[in-house]
């Protein structure tokens, strides 16, 4: 057998279930939206072995960096073939998380693991991406796509990124800020944003049985609509209320809910003491509890209930900083305030009827 002969006949990338061909496509596709989601300290372009990025002048510059996914969210794009949502997830988790210690998203990149690469697919997903970072204000530094045949399902995918930004060293925001008096301030969340849904999923999938094409009447849309509503992405919004208003920590309300996030950032020595009836979870949360048959406690350490931001500001700026969150448009409240105590958060009170 000739060298030619074997080289024709022998195995390939493509065989074994790898397509350069597909991931040089997907790449065509979103190259120009992720040139979108860009930065003046950006320096040269996609494609090369990393990303360049100018840090500006600062006095004593601190680095943060946050990496996340969005958990099995993803389980529900998959079973709806909707795709192009699911990235401004992934950045909202990211970025939001960086922006807590007062840190500016800078740049961000992604990780796309995918059993066989669809190019249209794939450009959903940055998309996606593309569209949160520029909402974010950081740059689509650049990333990673690849093909996982073998360990992944040809339709199967997972998301992860890794966001960094500056803050400088004498404005770090945290518990070491927070003070008796200070006023604990709620942002609406936009739904279970992209935790929980292992539990949302065995209930309302699995045990209910609810189909994701039906619309509910009381979520006025479909759950498929509902479940993949994504993730508010609050980065402007902190900084701006930052640079504004004595504003001494925030907290992003992820895995674990209110409480456990909050406590996170609550110095030993004081409490906060949020009150439940400053706010009604919205029409999801209670379609859970109901068909699941979940408990108050079980909701309450597992989702964000509706609160997907919370702000620590000083008594005197609190007028203040709800002003300015109303007038971005957020829903903004007085969720509690900060008194000695023992230390962490506390839920107290029942929360308002519907």
């Amino acid at each position: 057998m000739s060298e030619t002969d074997k080289t024709n006949n022998g195995a390939s990338y493509e065989q074994a279930g790898v397509s350069i061909e597909a991931g040089d496509r997907a790449v065509e596709l979103f190259a120009p939206l992720a040139k979108k989601a860009s930065r003046p300290e950006v320096r040269g372009g996609l494609g090369g072995f990393a990303g360049l990025f100018a840090l500006g002048e600062y006095e004593k510059p601190l680095l943060a960096a946050s990496s996340d996914g969005v958990g099995t969210k993803l389980a529900v794009a998959q079973m709806m073939d909707k795709h192009d949502t699911i990235g401004r997830d992934l950045v909202a988790m990211c970025v939001d998380d960086l922006v807590v210690c007062g840190a500016e998203p800078l740049f961000m990149q992604d990780y796309i693991a995918i059993g066989k690469v669809i190019p249209e697919k794939v450009a959903d997903i940055v998309r996606g991406i593309a569209d949160g970072c520029q909402e974010a204000g950081c740059a689509l530094l650049g990333g990673e796509t690849a093909e996982h045949p073998g360990v992944m399902e040809e339709q199967e995918y997972d998301v992860s990124a890794t966001a960094v930004g500056v803050v400088e060293e004498a404005k770090v925001l945290g518990p070491d800020r927070v003070r008796p008096g200070d006023v604990v301030i709620a942002m609406a969340s936009s739904g279970l944003h992209s935790n929980g849904y292992s539990l949302a999923r065995h209930v309302l999938l699995e045990q209910a049985g609810l189909p994701l094409d039906e619309e509910l009447d009381e979520l006025g849309r479909t759950l498929g609509e509902e479940l993949l509503e994504p993730t508010r992405i609050y980065a402007k919004d902190c900084l701006d209320l930052a640079s504004e208003c004595e504003v001494h920590t925030f907290a992003h309300i992820t895995g674990g809910g209110l409480a456990a996030n909050l406590a996170r950032v609550i110095p030993e020595g004081i409490v906060a003491e949020l009150n439940r009836s400053s706010w009604s979870p919205a029409p999801i949360f209670r379609t859970i509890a109901h068909y699941g048959h979940v408990s108050q406690e079980e909701m309450e350490k597992t989702f964000n209930m509706g609160v997907g931001m919370v702000a620590v500001v000083a008594e005197d700026d609190a007028e203040r900083a709800l002003a300015m969150l109303t007038a971005r448009h957020l829903d903004a409240w007085v969720l509690g305030e900060v008194r000695p105590g023992e230390g962490g958060a506390v839920l107290r009170g029942e929360y308002q009827k519907h």
